[in-house]
């Protein structure tokens, strides 16, 4: 994400906090703006330094939209990869 970058498996377990926690109930949504993946104990240290940062839901958000669809090749699922037509 810009210069930032990050190890795929821990996007994956980022992908996954915010997953699980954006949904209390079949019905209501919790906002992005609403959480933060800071708040959890469980996510991967590589990320405390966004935590610090102002625009950090937003990164977070890019990131686990770069992991949305598990079934896409890893190498092309990702623009800074050049190599699959």
């Amino acid at each position: 994400d810009g210069d930032l970058k990050f190890s795929l498996e821990s996007v994956k377990k980022l992908k996954e906090l915010m997953d699980e926690n954006r949904h209390i109930n079949p019905r209501m949504v919790v906002s992005v703006a609403s959480y933060s993946p800071c708040d959890e104990k469980s996510l991967p240290e590589e990320f405390q330094p966004v935590c610090k940062r102002e625009d950090a839901s937003m990164i977070f958000e890019r990131l686990s939209l770069a992991v949305h669809e598990a079934d896409l090749c890893e190498i092309c699922a990702n623009a800074a990869c050049a190599g699959c037509f």
